[in-house]
């Protein structure tokens, strides 16, 4: 009885979670990117109607940013988070729009939300709230990385733009996912960066790793 109990119950289990799986494919996608398409949307909109005040802060860009006019910078990324916002929640496009509203986000934080000098783990903990009590405050940003990562890896989901077209195309819209050296090495780059813009030398490991990932692959096949 209690075997029976058991397979009943675990039987349960798989018909509850392959139906989240298959909601899943169309809920938290569709779900983040409305999110993040309206927090990018609107911090366009507020420099769209508002004063540039990037040349307060143009020393702080990182390398090549930092030599780019003041004016160019605030009118790209003015206009990166308006189209960047639009595409998002038509899904289309969404791994690259993900992608590089992701490197935005690196660059506005060593900009603004980076503390200016880390010299203890205290500091840099202070820095993962959102206030204005200084320490950097990055806690926003990090959310809205967190939140674009899936969007970058698993793209717009079934309700998008980017999967309709898939199938217009005769594409596989959803191919089987590949955990190869190829895929980590693909990780690594698309995670390398936008760090090289904030964290230099994690971004310069994650390059290596990357590189090191791909020369295996490229062995391998070999």
């Amino acid at each position: 009885m209690s075997s029976t109990m058991a397979a009943g119950a675990l039987g349960a289990w798989e018909w509850v979670t392959a139906r989240l799986r298959g909601a899943g494919e169309v809920i938290p996608s569709l779900a983040m990117r409305i999110v993040m398409g309206w927090e990018f949307f609107e911090a366009g909109l507020e420099k769209l109607r508002g004063e540039n005040w990037f040349a307060d802060i143009h020393d702080r860009f990182p390398f090549p940013f930092n030599v780019v006019p003041a004016d160019l910078s605030w009118t790209l990324a003015t206009w990166f988070e308006l189209a960047g916002g639009v595409l998002l929640w038509l899904g289309l496009g969404t791994r690259v729009v993900a992608f590089s509203l992701l490197f935005l986000t690196f660059v506005a934080t060593a900009a603004v939300h980076w503390p200016d000098m880390v010299s203890m783990w205290a500091d840099l903990l202070k820095g993962y709230s959102i206030s204005d009590m200084g320490h950097g405050n990055f806690k926003l940003p990090l959310l809205f990385v967190v939140m674009l990562l899936p969007l970058i890896f698993n793209g717009g989901g079934r309700a998008s733009l980017d999967h309709l077209l898939a199938s217009a195309l005769r594409m596989d819209p959803s191919p089987a996912p590949v955990s190869d050296a190829c895929a980590w090495a693909l990780a690594a780059a698309v995670l390398a960066l936008p760090l090289l813009m904030l964290v230099p030398v994690a971004g310069v490991v994650l390059a290596l790793v990357a590189f090191a990932m791909a020369a295996f692959a490229r062995y391998a096949r070999a």
